[in-house]
């Protein structure tokens, strides 16, 4: 699909500029009767010979958030994980977030992106981190991404300075510190198909119609289907433990709220093509019939 304001390299105005107007060596014509040639549009010519185009895109992938990389059981931990809905894990591209890490970590990167692959998942970049982390990620062929981390409030507000006297002056009104962005629901009217990918960012996703095997819905926040749930469905997809799933008939592929996942072999008769709520209840991925009557 192009995207608004990718131009293939090559293009545009000048595109044409060095093309032979006539004669026998023209390249880009065609003789006619006149003796002319007829000089291709700059369209044709990038078409034919730009062998590439950089265009912008963005990907939705999941990040492993390290806290304790030398932990005994990190990797039986995340195994488990991982074996609660193999084929959704396999293969799958994971950014590694190391922001929780304290300056004095020290530990095997190598090694540990190496463990990680064992587990077929494909570490592709890294977030924040330690420098020595930082660097030994880029070592191993990792890419920095950015953060995205909220800024800390002593960041936001600063205090008072001690070295300046205490004057009397007017009490100002209190300001806005920070701007609360509302994100409207998203609404997909139309039948997501196989191979099809929808994500909610910050937000909800209610899809009107009915969800194909091999589909994809994710949000941030709840996830609402009028109809048959058939592909994956991935509610809470930032961390949000109070996130649900909400499907007229439950027959999906994978099912997750907040990082807990269960696949469609342990959905269990009692809840198959059933109007369903899914969430968490301690901690573990629970799901409830919806009464309808």
């Amino acid at each position: 699909m192009p995207v608004p304001g990718a131009m293939a390299v090559g293009s545009g105005p000048d595109a044409g500029r060095n093309q032979t107007q006539g004669g026998p060596d023209a390249r880009h014509g065609t003789a006619g009767t006149n003796g002319k040639a007829t000089v291709s549009s700059a369209s044709q010519v990038a078409e034919r010979d730009v062998p590439f185009q950089l265009r912008g895109n963005s990907f939705t992938m999941m990040v492993l958030k390290v806290f304790a990389p030398t932990s005994p059981n990190f990797f039986t931990q995340l195994n488990v994980k991982v074996r609660q809905a193999p084929n959704f894990f396999h293969n799958a591209p994971v950014v590694l977030d190391f922001d929780d890490l304290p300056e004095s970590i020290v530990f095997d990167l190598g090694a540990f992106v190496a463990q990680v692959q064992a587990l077929n998942l494909l570490p592709v970049g890294f977030q924040g981190g330690p420098q020595a982390v930082r660097e030994a990620a880029m070592n191993v062929g990792l890419t920095p991404m950015p953060s995205g981390r909220a800024a800390k409030l002593e960041e936001v507000v600063k205090a008072p300075d001690p070295r300046q006297p205490d004057q009397q002056a007017p009490v100002a009104a209190p300001q806005v510190l920070i701007e609360v962005v509302h994100r409207p629901t998203v609404v997909v009217t139309e039948p997501v198909r196989s191979g099809m990918r929808v994500y909610a960012e910050k937000t909800d996703l209610i899809v009107t119609s009915s969800v194909s095997p091999g589909a994809e819905l994710l949000a941030d926040g709840n996830i609402h289907v009028y109809g048959a749930l058939r592909g994956r469905a991935l509610a809470g997809f930032s961390g949000d433990t109070n996130a649900r799933i909400f499907c007229h008939s439950l027959e999906a592929e994978v099912l997750s709220v907040a990082g807990n996942y269960r696949i469609s072999e342990d959905i269990g008769s009692d809840f198959y093509k059933k109007a369903v709520q899914v969430f968490l209840r301690d901690g573990v991925l629970s799901m409830d019939l919806l009464k309808t009557g």
